[in-house]
């Protein structure tokens, strides 16, 4: 493989082999509709380039790959459930296009059909693979459940923040490649560097969603902007805010955030002004490029070949430049 976009077409054409769409359709169209809305396939390629850097076929980690794939597009519409979400992707949320009890069903048979797709490995491998995956999505639950509990909580420590996203976002990330990892067959201090290496490339990743929530572009986000706050959810920005702001913004914050008018407008642009003024989302971009250096710090400790550490390299930036 030569770029990141190599491993995204690899997994894309393979993912396309297979069929989403069975009886009764009434399940299934919903599976087939969120995993043909695209994305940039970002954790089952992290998948691919696991198995890839320590030398086996890519083809080796398919199915895990598809695996986490599904796994993660059943997290996203449940999330969606549970926060409302009207768009995923730029198109109609599952249960907006079905309703809610479809919503619910049919990521729940996508949950099922994430470890079936797992069953083509025999022992002692699939044991393995096996484990790692139920503690990871275990893990992602965990973490969403504390990102539910903290939007009823007036303040959240930097700290249990960034342990809710470890849990909800981070895990998936360092699973997909520490299971790459795995399929092929690499040292088991080797699988923890890359998990490590995940870890921290995931955090990067979520701090970084969290500001495009409120600053993104809605084009190239793909969900609606201002999300998180209209949800009053506590991300780092108003961790952040609350840390660096005057007593003033601090109570403004504070109030806007009891709020939860019809028309989150007005609330959403006040909220994004506070940020501004109490340097709260410099604060996010300097943490984004913290972890993102000490990811790479990781990565450069790696038993591979330097040109197989330098597509992960260039991954981490490629994910780090996201259009705003």
């Amino acid at each position: 493989m030569q770029a990141v976009s190599d491993y995204q077409k690899a997994f894309v054409t393979y993912l396309e082999s297979q069929s989403f769409l069975k009886e009764p359709e009434n399940l299934y169209a919903p599976i087939a509709y969120i995993m043909g809305l695209g994305g940039k396939r970002l954790r089952p390629v992290l998948a691919l380039m696991g198995c890839d850097a320590y030398g086996a076929p890519i083809q080796k980690a398919m199915p895990v790959a598809v695996a986490i794939e599904v796994f993660h597009n059943f997290s996203l519409v449940h999330d969606d459930i549970m926060d409302q979400a009207p768009l995923r992707r730029g198109f109609e949320t599952v249960h907006e296009k079905w309703d809610l009890n479809t919503g619910i069903l049919s990521g729940d048979a996508m949950l099922i059909m994430a470890y079936q797709a797992l069953e083509c490995y025999e022992s002692p491998v699939f044991k393995s693979l096996t484990k790692m995956f139920s503690k990871t999505a275990l893990e992602v639950c965990e973490g969403q459940q504390l990102d539910v509990d903290f939007e009823t909580m007036e303040t959240v420590a930097e700290e249990s923040y960034l342990k809710m996203i470890g849990l909800k976002t981070a895990v998936l990330v360092a699973g997909a490649l520490k299971m790459g990892a795995m399929v092929a067959g690499a040292p088991l201090e080797e699988q923890d560097k890359m998990y490590s290496f995940g870890m921290l490339l995931g955090l990067a990743f979520q701090i970084q969603d969290d500001y495009l929530d409120a600053f993104g572009n809605p084009k190239n986000f793909g969900k609606t902007v201002g999300g998180d706050i209209a949800n009053n959810k506590k991300t780092l920005m108003y961790i952040k805010a609350l840390e660096l702001g005057t007593p003033a913004q601090q109570k403004s914050l504070k109030d806007l955030f009891s709020l939860q008018p019809q028309d989150s407008a007005h609330k959403i642009a006040e909220v994004k002004a506070l940020f501004e003024a109490t340097g709260a989302t410099q604060a996010m971009q300097d943490s984004i490029v913290s972890y993102t250096d000490h990811a790479f710090e990781v990565l450069d400790t790696m038993e591979i070949q330097d040109a197989k550490k330098q597509l992960l390299k260039d991954f981490g930036v490629q994910l780090m430049g996201r259009s705003s």
